[in-house]
């Protein structure tokens, strides 16, 4: 089989890796928006489309097995045909609205998805030169990012025109769903021929057996609970972003939910466009600014400016929650206001999980780190709907507010702990 020369990485990184957030999105942001528009209740959705999010929490669990068995290249073109029917099958089961079959798909795609994300990440590695990794590690991010925007903001859009134009919401996810399986069905038949085929990616097995992999990936698993102040590391990858890991699952219900019940009233469209869209801009800007200020001034320096930007903006939901406002440049203000500050905010999060992650075993520890990471949404995630259908949106977003202080206190010890740069 002609595969394209793998001295041109242009011809397979970008959509490789738009691949690799797409499924995320619509697994994450899709599932939640569409169980909504169908009438599912804020605590059941909370609880469900946090339960969905596991396979990135334990991803690094299997992920040893993904270098045992097989080649990396068959790993993703296999995971990527799991996601294209997972979402296929998401367009049929939609139809006939069973939530059960539905749930089911997407919990397939997550973990798809996810065996994906490890696959994909160790291909760049044995694809490129190191010389080729840093200056493709950009464009990679990018068109991640790209994968947001499309997944959060376009598709979201498109369901809902189709909804208001068609009245029928689950005729209209279908559409979407089926939009997005041709999607990915265009990408994977392209890499079945864009993908090298590198000479190091072959099967693990013929190397290192399944005993010495599982014992050095139990060794580094060890070691990291070893290192010098993992608990308080721990807590601050659990407890920094405390605020926007409750307040995220009900934002689509706070913008859907009519005013009667405290809601705002709008559209999906329109919160695509305003969340989906410009809010993911204003994410994207402030994680450039929050990088390029603490590669200037150092995480030590940028922390409290960082934390405080992280947790404070998420008081615009608060204020929306009372006000009720219904001019869509003042909502699409906030949310800007609250994204961007959040995106800067975050980017001490990831600084501090390269930090942590130091030493002999980085790459190890920086996955450990990452399923941290991953937990610190999905706990906060579980219960979420059920407290905001017990408190009210106001006494939901009053609640939030206070968790800001959990935020301050974990980046009160750790800044101590920093070196100064």
């Amino acid at each position: 089989m002609r595969t394209f020369n793998s001295k041109t990485p242009w011809l397979w990184i970008p959509t490789l890796y738009f691949v690799e957030g797409l499924p995320y999105f619509i697994v994450n942001t899709i599932s939640l928006i569409m169980f909504k528009d169908m009438g599912m209740d804020n605590g059941t959705l909370a609880l469900l489309t946090s339960l969905i999010s596991i396979p990135w929490v334990v991803k690094p669990l299997w992920s040893p097995f993904v270098d045992i068995f097989r080649s990396k290249r068959w790993w993703i073109l296999s995971m990527q045909l799991v996601m294209l029917a997972a979402v296929a099958l998401t367009a049929a089961s939609v139809r006939l609205s069973t939530f059960s079959v539905t749930l089911i798909l997407f919990i397939i795609a997550a973990f798809a998805s996810a065996t994906h994300d490890i696959a994909a990440d160790g291909f760049y590695m044995i694809a490129l030169n190191k010389k080729q990794q840093s200056a493709f590690v950009g464009i990679r991010s990018t068109f991640y990012r790209i994968a947001s925007v499309f997944g959060q903001g376009v598709l979201v859009v498109l369901a809902g025109i189709l909804e208001r134009r068609m009245g029928d919401i689950p005729r209209a996810w279908s559409i979407t769903m089926i939009i997005s399986a041709a999607i990915l069905l265009v990408f994977t038949v392209y890499h079945l021929f864009a993908l090298p085929k590198p000479s190091d990616d072959r099967n693990a097995g013929e190397v290192r057996n399944a005993a010495d992999v599982m014992k050095e990936f139990g060794g580094a698993f060890a070691s990291f609970f070893k290192k010098e102040g993992v608990w308080l590391a721990i807590l601050f990858m659990l407890l920094y972003r405390l605020p926007e890991a409750f307040s995220v699952k009900m934002l689509f219900p706070f913008f859907k939910d009519p005013a009667e019940v405290g809601g705002l009233g709008f559209t999906t469209d329109m919160y695509g466009v305003v969340y989906g869209t410009f809010g993911v801009v204003a994410l994207l800007a402030g994680g450039i600014l929050g990088g390029l200020a603490a590669a200037r001034m150092g995480l030590r320096k940028c922390l409290w400016p960082m934390a405080l930007a992280l947790a404070l903006p998420c008081s615009v939901y608060l204020f929306m929650s009372i006000a009720q406002p219904d001019n869509l440049w003042v909502v699409g203000s906030c949310v800007v206001l609250d994204q961007f500050g959040y995106g800067f905010g975050f980017s001490a999060y990831m600084l501090y999980m390269m930090h942590f992650s130091q030493g002999p075993l980085k790459t190890s520890h920086y996955a450990i780190c990452t399923a941290f990471m991953a937990l610190s949404m999905m706990l906060p995630g579980l219960v979420a709907g059920y407290l905001q259908e017990a408190l009210g949106y106001v006494g939901f977003f009053i609640l939030v507010m206070i968790c800001c202080i959990a935020t301050f206190c974990v980046t009160f010890f750790v800044r101590r702990r920093l070196p100064s740069e």
